[in-house]
């Protein structure tokens, strides 16, 4: 049982807020990957700490077709954390598939929400971390990909003073650069991508994880679930590359 009032920094538990769209939920498919049973891994649940299990942000309907919440990269982020730092690691489940960056600003619902949670968790917890994954959805037009850079500093900026966690690690998410052409998006991906790069250059203690050489699923813009447990991974790498920043 999770105690209350937890006393010492190794019996805490180590929160990480979980924001954005559809790749920070998931659509991983079941049973593609092994499922994750790490003893030392939660998730938020009605204001409680419960032991993690996929889908970790259901957001969508669980199961049916390609867009069904599922397969997560904070999964295996959680079980890294938790093995190679010897931590107990608590997800706060807050991505919505399909947002926007404009869904994020402060004062809208996805900001308040995301805020609440992560104010609840913080009084079971010790909050360590922001992972965030969004972008697709602004890469429709050049308007709102060339908007998106200084929208997202004055969110994150924000949320973070909200949370009086001005300097609590923060890692994005590279958005695949093989997204189909269904999906009308161009070559902007690419250059979100850089956008993100040079905003971790100006925001502090802030990372950029490479999302190179993996897959999609048949939908043509949702990583598959075997990718995402590299992504989770490679999110883990970034942030213990932060935790050694002086």
């Amino acid at each position: 049982m999770i105690r209350d009032g937890l006393q010492t920094k190794n019996e805490a538990i180590h929160s990480f807020l979980m924001i954005g769209q559809s790749n920070m939920a998931g659509r991983g498919d079941f049973g593609d990957v092994s499922a994750i049973d790490n003893d030392s891994c939660f998730m938020l649940r009605m204001g409680r700490w419960q032991k993690m299990s996929e889908p970790i942000n259901p957001d969508r309907s669980i199961f049916g077709g390609n867009w069904h919440s599922g397969i997560s990269l904070a999964a295996s982020f959680a079980d890294e954390a938790a093995v190679r730092l010897n931590w107990k690691v608590g997800l706060i489940p807050c991505a919505d598939g399909g947002t926007r960056i404009d869904q994020w600003m402060p004062g809208e619902v996805l900001y308040d929400h995301a805020l609440f949670m992560a104010k609840l968790a913080m009084r079971s917890s010790v909050f360590s971390g922001i992972l965030w994954h969004q972008g697709e959805s602004d890469c429709h037009t050049d308007e709102t990909l060339y908007a998106h850079k200084s929208k997202f500093i004055t969110m994150i900026t924000a949320l973070r003073k909200d949370l009086q966690a001005e300097h609590v690690p923060l890692l994005i998410g590279e958005l695949s650069e093989n997204i189909s052409d269904r999906w009308n998006v161009a070559a902007r991906p690419f250059i979100m991508n850089r956008q993100y790069h040079e905003i971790a250059e100006q925001l502090p203690i802030c990372g950029v994880v490479s999302a190179d050489e993996l897959t999609l699923k048949s939908d043509g813009i949702h990583f598959d679930s075997a990718s995402l447990r590299v992504f989770g991974k490679r999110y883990f790498e970034a942030y213990s590359r932060l935790l050694c920043q002086p």
